[in-house]
């Protein structure tokens, strides 16, 4: 190496899913020497079992790497982020440390809606964009008409796209250089005191929570005595270190530079990230700005499966499995709750469906739990009429918790700006799909010759189903989608209560629009006429709004033929059977309970279209 002082550059890999950012990484890794031939693996910063099986990032990871450009050395920080909509807050939280991002763009499919969002974030945090064009050894690429759809949609010049091949490594050299050129170094520290901005943070066994962290002004040592800004805590800096991608310790951080920070500290609640770390002795005047704390959106119960001999004796195994995981994702929330049907179980909240699909997983894998999930719903705010006519304004996660509906002036529900990328010849078929999910048309914007770009703004319970599966069924597999949520908005919403053998069972319950009560009534109870098994007596199925039954279903009892042995003879008799076996039923439905199968609480997810 040189004499030449050490340049530092910091960026994030930010992309549309699946358009080859975790492969990009690999060969960062490999071109910068950082990891030799023999332990090269695809997907090499994707630790997770899930990330590997289901071929997606979920934790975005921070890599250190030297590399010589020219004559001069330089580090690079880099970040490999996720794709999915569900962890567009790990996307924010990178971006928020460096001051450059590569943004991958797949040559053969283009410009996709994240790709767009992805765009927007980073130019919201001032960061040199350098669009990267990937997968150019595919039979299908047009990296020239991609191109020029970067500088259409995105306003980045097609002649600074940098075209290259994650796969076979070719540009990936060119790409390098750009990286050191084209980056800024760090901003000039603005004051001697220690400022780190805590970007990830996750919860080791052996060690306790590590901390990710980049360092903007003054320096961090081994053995410094840290405070948390926000949450007011110190503690002792035991060990600094870098992703190499191998763990390696350092004695110190300077200004500029990204690391991870061990300091015994026990559990995630002690920490916050966006929190700044500064020096117990000598703490800076004011914080970092960090990041706003990421909003759980959809919310579901979990209860674990019970058997007959085991009642509830699960419930403190899930209890300690959702504590767990909850150290390593602190984006996801729970808190205890009771079913009459269920029993125990808890109510947890989550970014969105793949996060909540990847919480149960990670549930039932890693600490081999039997899971019955209820129906996911969005979070609603209530405005209530108090006991002195004052209104509060409460927030429901769970249709069960709204109050009675007669002290209920209003219910908003959260509406989402939903862009859709789609080809030209499906925008007819898409428009009645989101019109048909009380979606309100906003705008269309011309993509390229094929593709256009339409935006509306729809409620989010209408969304988070199966709206993705048909727009992938209308488009065949070539549309895809971005949202984000823009506020709560009044609407006649109302409480479903589905009554089971006159029981209300408030799992099933859910919150509709007015219009549509009774349909989606009619529908449910129809699925859960077809999950719920035949008993020894008849069970009604109800659904109710307030005191006023919308809709019924009946499931007919098992009947035996109680008259077979009377051959001939007096009628009376048969009667006197009949009669007999009657009350018998009658005396079985008050004290027979109905067993309901998990199939039936995620009967009220199909909307019945």
């Amino acid at each position: 190496m040189s004499d030449a002082p050490l340049q530092i550059r910091n960026f994030s890999i930010i992309a549309h899913i699946d358009h080859g950012k975790s492969t990009l990484a690999d060969r960062l890794l490999q071109l910068t020497k950082a990891v030799s031939e023999r332990e090269a693996k695809e997907q090499l910063l994707d630790s997770m079992d899930l990330e590997r099986e289901r071929g997606i990032t979920i934790k975005a990871s921070a890599v250190t790497v030297m590399h010589e450009h020219k004559g001069q050395p330089f580090m690079l920080n880099f970040i490999d982020t996720p794709g999915h909509v569900d962890f567009g807050y790990e996307v924010s939280r990178a971006l928020k440390a460096c001051e450059g991002a590569l943004l991958v763009v797949d040559a053969a499919q283009g410009v996709e809606a994240q790709t767009v969002v992805n765009a927007y974030l980073a130019v919201d945090q001032d960061l040199e964009i350098i669009p990267v064009l990937n997968k150019i050894d595919l039979p299908a690429a047009r990296p020239d008409e991609i191109a020029e759809e970067v500088e259409q949609v995105l306003g980045l010049p097609a002649e600074d796209c940098i075209k290259c091949s994650a796969k076979t490594g070719e540009g990936i050299q060119e790409l390098l250089d750009a990286v050191c050129e084209k980056f800024p170094p760090p901003r000039e520290p603005v004051m001697k005191q220690t400022r780190a901005l805590i970007f990830d943070a996750i919860y080791d066994d052996y060690r306790g929570v590590v901390l990710y962290c980049r360092v903007f002004d003054g320096r961090l040592k081994v053995g410094d005595k840290i405070r948390m800004m926000q949450m007011e805590r110190t503690f002792q800096l035991t060990e600094l270190g870098k992703y190499t991608p191998k763990p390696t310790k350092v004695k110190e951080v300077g200004a500029g530079e990204a690391c991870y920070v061990i300091a015994s500290i026990k559990n995630l609640g002690e920490v916050r990230v966006g929190d700044t770390i500064t020096i117990d002795h000598d703490p800076a005047a004011e914080p970092l700005e960090g990041y706003e704390p990421p909003r759980q959106m959809v919310f579901c119960d979990f209860y674990p499966a019970t058997t007959t001999e085991k009642k509830g004796g699960d419930f403190e195994d899930m209890r300690e499995a959702v504590e767990k995981l909850a150290l390593n994702d602190s984006s996801f929330t729970y808190q205890a709750v009771h079913s009459e049907a269920l029993g125990f179980g808890f109510r947890c909240g989550f970014l969105g469906l793949l996060h909540m699909d990847i919480i149960q997983e990670r549930l039932e894998r890693e600490f081999d739990l039997e899971i019955v999930q209820t129906a996911p719903t969005v979070s609603y705010r209530a405005i209530i009429r108090g006991k002195g006519g004052e209104h509060v304004e409460v927030e429901v996660n769970n249709p069960a918790d709204l109050p009675d509906m007669g002290s209920v002036e209003q219910i908003m529900e959260p509406i989402c700006k939903l862009e859709i990328m789609l080809p030209k010849d499906r925008i007819g078929d898409v428009m009645k799909l989101c019109m048909d999910r009380r979606g309100i048309f906003k705008q269309q914007h011309f993509v390229s010759e094929a593709r256009e770009m339409i935006t509306f703004e729809m409620p989010l319970a209408e969304l988070i189903y199966d709206f993705y599966d048909k727009l992938k069924g209308i488009t065949s597999g070539y549309g895809t989608m971005d949202y984000e949520i823009m506020e709560f908005r009044p609407d006649t919403l109302v409480k479903v209560d589905v009554l089971i053998n006159g029981e209300p069972v408030e799992a099933l319950s859910l919150i509709t629009h007015k219009l549509k009560a009774e349909q989606r009534g009619r529908a449910l109870l129809t699925k859960l006429k077809k999950q719920i098994d035949r008993h020894q007596f008849e069970i009604p199925l109800q659904a109710a709004i307030g005191g006023k039954i919308i809709a019924r279903e009946t499931i007919k009892a098992f009947r035996k033929d109680v008259t077979a042995k009377c051959y001939g003879g007096d009628v009376s008799r048969k009667r006197k059977l009949l009669e007999k076996q009657k009350k018998g039923k009658e005396r079985m439905k008050n004290v027979g309970s109905v067993n309901i199968p998990q199939e039936a609480f995620m009967a009220v997810l199909d909307t019945g279209e």
